[in-house]
């Protein structure tokens, strides 16, 4: 029996994660369950899953959780906190942590699971881009094992030789016929439009994404391809591959969720409809299969399947990425972030579209990369990019 703690239950990928979980009952149990303010939803999943734990990360909820647990008649214990979450995640009342927790809110709980050597199912893109390689380095000395839950990275993980399994980052730049590695991104809503075209783009056209219904935040990336961007780093921390062997394709039907090249000629592919499911299923019982819930493909009802380059030129959010993963150290922190308030302030109407990439390359030139060695270094980081992209939009604002 795997023994499973999701950190960020309440969310869609903590959704799919137990909805994986619950359909099999003989070998998977969730031990451990985490949100960060919804006491009322995670009070739900306790009386459908009845874990050991339940935390919240706002402490001002302990209260209705604990009484909520008590009222429902369950046994489970309530745990509010950040510091509380950090021991549930590393305790040995789990084996397998499922990491969901959105941003730098999540690190914390990360390095705590890592030092443990646990199974790592790592749904937390951002932490990566943050402090890939302090998370990275932590794993290698404590020998975790990381499979990423992140439909490309995992699809990745998938098509590689069993000699090339994650264990702890180790890396693959080294491995024997390994040419390149190829993400797919969908293109988002303004796919084919021409830089001048987007200059008037509104947040409510930016969110409406062609195939799926995502947060505004992670809508904006995708329409800006910085969430692709974002993945290359991640992908780079992950495999260990430098930039220059990390490809970008646009595929509009996003069933190709990545690919991977060998020195051969031959091209492993892992295709399949985008549910979330499919790679939890992969990460909980890696390196057998297990049924996740998805449908298989039906490539006749599909139909052709399209690939083009992307247009660095009309969305340079993903050359931006591309430069932030070749500076290293502190860089890609201060990528994140400056993106971060840029899109918010996008978001609420402040700034225009193509304020988003001007801002972050202002960041990127105006804060030094440094040694990404410590927390503390990296959050600095992420600190100082906040601050000077907060006062470069209330220049513009104000002019």
């Amino acid at each position: 029996m795997r023994r499973v703690a999701v950190l960020g239950a309440t969310g869609s990928i903590g959704a799919s994660a137990l909805d994986v979980i619950a359909r099999h009952p003989d070998r998977l149990r969730a031990e451990v369950l985490v949100a960060g303010s919804n006491v009322d939803a995670l009070l739900g999943l306790c009386r459908v899953h009845r874990p050991a734990h339940a935390a919240i990360a706002d402490e001002s909820g302990y209260v209705r959780l604990r009484e909520g647990l008590a009222a429902a008649g369950l046994s489970t214990q309530a745990h509010a906190g950040m510091a509380a979450i950090d021991a549930l995640a590393a305790d040995a009342c789990n084996d397998t942590v499922v990491a969901a927790i959105v941003g730098a809110a999540g690190l914390t709980s990360l390095l705590s699971v890592e030092r443990t050597g646990k199974r790592l199912r790592l749904a937390n893109k951002k932490s990566l881009v943050l402090a890939g390689e302090l998370l990275t380095s932590t794993a290698r000395t404590a020998a975790a094992t990381i499979i990423p839950i992140d439909s490309e990275h995992n699809a990745i993980f998938q098509c590689l030789p069993a000699e090339a399994m994650l264990a702890a980052g180790d890396g693959l730049d080294g491995l024997p016929g390994l040419r390149r590695i190829q993400l797919t991104a969908s293109g988002g809503p303004f796919r084919g439009r021409r830089r001048d075209e987007l200059s008037a783009v509104t947040p409510a056209q930016a969110v409406a994404h062609p195939k799926w219904s995502m947060g505004p935040k992670i809508s904006v990336d995708s329409a800006t391809l910085m969430n692709k961007g974002l993945e290359v780093i991640e992908a780079h921390h992950l495999f260990g591959l430098p930039g220059s062997r990390i490809d970008v394709l646009v595929h509009p039907q996003s069933l190709v969720h990545s690919l991977v090249e060998f020195v051969d000629g031959s091209t492993l592919a892992q295709l399949g409809l985008p549910d979330m499911r499919t790679a939890l299923a992969v990460g909980f019982a890696w390196p057998q299969r297990i049924e996740s819930g998805v449908a298989g493909l039906d490539l006749l009802a599909q139909g052709s399947l399209n690939f083009e380059p992307p247009d660095l030129e009309t969305f340079p959010c993903l050359r931006l990425a591309y430069a932030a993963l070749e500076t290293g150290g502190t860089a890609p922190a201060v990528l994140n972030a400056a993106n971060e308030v840029a899109v918010s302030a996008f978001l609420q109407g402040r700034i225009g579209f193509l304020s988003i990439p001007a801002l972050v390359e202002e960041a990127l030139e105006r804060i030094p990369s440094r040694n990404a060695d410590s927390l503390d270094a990296l959050l600095d980081a992420d600190a100082r990019a906040r601050a000077a992209t907060t006062e470069s939009i209330s220049r513009k604002v104000c002019a």
